[in-house]
């Protein structure tokens, strides 16, 4: 086993780079990013994870390791607040999350800060090295989060790392690293100057890395996570750690593997709620999130989008987040809307609004054509789960699609798990929609069949008696080279 430095280059789904791994170290990658507070296998089943927002209850280790699945907030949850903030740290345990994952670096002048990366380029747009910079030279800067979470999400300061601790570590479990590898001496000294530290603290770091043993030797529990070229090694390296860890974006297999090395295992960043259920299929005990109250069923269904707020609701989520902030369509507070405008076949999950059950729904959008748009697009609805359902692209989930063609052809697709384009079950002709005009689309389905209708017109309906599928929940969508599509108006009853 190695003994210091961070992982080497992975292979996973989306292609990891050295760097990656030297400079994410096992977090999310493209999501990479930190944010803070606004600037001005017991015989019987385990019990299930039920988080009740508390000030007053004191979480330790083993309290949090006795449900399964347990959860962490990634970051602070992350797709809620802007990572690594006192703000993401506090509304997640508001929220009731009994754990909180913390990325930490040290200034030029020793001041250990809250913050993923080793540089703010990504999080503040600013050249700047961590290890370069004195602590009064960062607090000039803010992160901003806008880019993932919304235009209305506001810079904010980086916190420092004992103001951090000492507003939680007496109270909850922090999942606690450090990035630069240079840090862990002065760390473990101000964890030890907690009390009952041992119960609260649980070194992480990169399971390749030699500073498990200062960690250990201290008496912390420890969690090693994986890079690919370490599974085969994974019951030699289990030894060393109390928990292991594994990437979302790694296979079945190599997850399989890193569970059958004996250890707890928690997966990080658990973003989508089909993701837990996939995982505690693999034998995963551990779900780092960074969207709490969504994954974890905390926030109630909405009845309505939440674009005017400017920030994405809890459980809106772009088909794609391993491509980094990037991947959000804009959301447009003043015009209360969202905009899928890549020249992919995009879809935008609305899990915010998702039913609690399957059974029959209503669905009803307002879309608006933008200029040099083809192809089709719509809402697909009936998924069973949130696992990603794309157009043109085979899939995990089946169900149906509902899409207006730029020739004013309506029409509803019915596409079975691994599927790419599915079969049309329903068709009318309607106008062909002008580029700014909002249309109105209403999908209905029911005890006998589906059915959708443009602008409420009875002649503009297309209906099919197909039951097959009638899941709760349901993503806005658009076809390869369809051009810029606005959303707005979303209910769902």
């Amino acid at each position: 086993m190695k003994t210091g430095g961070r992982p080497p280059a992975a292979t996973t789904p989306r292609a990891l780079s050295r760097r990656d791994f030297l400079v994410l170290g096992g977090s999310v990658l493209l999501l990479a990013g930190c944010t803070s507070a606004p600037a001005g296998r017991a015989t019987t089943a385990a019990p299930s994870f039920t988080p009740t927002p508390s000030t007053d209850a004191v979480h330790t280790v083993a309290t949090l390791t006795a449900t399964t699945p347990f959860y962490i907030a990634h970051r602070g949850s992350g797709d809620n607040w802007p990572e690594h903030t006192m703000e993401a740290y506090a509304g997640s345990i508001a929220a009731g999350v009994q754990a909180i994952e913390v990325s930490v670096n040290a200034t030029k002048d020793g001041v250990l800060i809250c913050h993923h990366d080793t540089d703010m380029a990504h999080t503040s747009g600013a050249n700047v090295k961590i290890a370069d910079a004195t602590w009064a030279q960062l607090q000039a800067l803010h992160i901003d989060a806008s880019r993932w979470l919304g235009p209305a999400a506001r810079p904010q300061p980086i916190p420092e790392l004992k103001d951090v601790l000492d507003r939680f570590a007496r109270t909850h479990v922090i999942f606690i690293e450090d990035k630069q590898g240079t840090n862990t001496a002065a760390m473990l000294d101000l964890m030890d100057t907690y009390p009952e530290s041992k119960a609260h603290f649980v070194w992480k770091q990169w399971a390749g890395a030699g500073q498990v043993k200062a960690a250990r030797e201290r008496g912390y529990p420890t969690w090693g996570y994986f890079s690919p070229e370490l599974i085969p090694n994974a019951a030699d390296i289990a030894a060393e750690f109390d928990y292991l860890g594994a990437m979302h974006t790694f296979s079945d297999d190599e997850i399989a593997a890193i569970v059958a090395a004996g250890k707890p295992v928690i997966v990080w960043e658990v973003h989508y709620r089909s993701t837990v259920d996939r995982l505690k299929r693999l034998g995963v005990v551990g779900m780092m999130t960074s969207n709490i109250p969504y994954v974890t069923h905390l926030a109630a269904p909405a009845k309505s989008d939440a674009f005017g707020t400017g920030l994405r609701a809890a459980g809106d989520l772009p088909w794609t987040v391993d491509q980094g902030w990037g991947a959000q369509p804009a959301i447009s507070a003043r015009g209360a809307t969202v905009t899928l405008a890549d020249d992919a076949a995009q879809s935008y999950l609305m899990g915010s609004m998702a039913g609690e059950k399957a059974g029959p729904a209503t669905i009803e959008a307002e879309l608006q054509w933008g200029a040099g748009t083809e192809g089709g697009a719509g809402v697909a609805f009936g998924q069973k789960d949130d696992d990603v359902y794309r157009l043109g692209v085979p899939g995990p989930t089946g169900g149906y699609h509902a899409l207006l063609h730029a020739d004013g052809r309506l029409e509803i697709v019915k596409r079975a798990v691994g599927e790419s384009d599915g079969t049309a079950i329903a068709s009318v002709a309607t106008t062909p929609p002008s580029v700014g005009e909002w249309v109105v689309l209403r999908v209905v389905v029911s005890a006998t069949g589906v059915a959708v209708t443009r602008d409420r017109k009875k002649q503009w309906t297309a209906a099919a008696a197909d039951t097959d599928y009638s899941g709760p929940y349901f993503w806005l969508c658009k076809e390869r080279g369809a051009g810029s599509v606005a959303y707005r108006r979303l209910t769902r009853a």
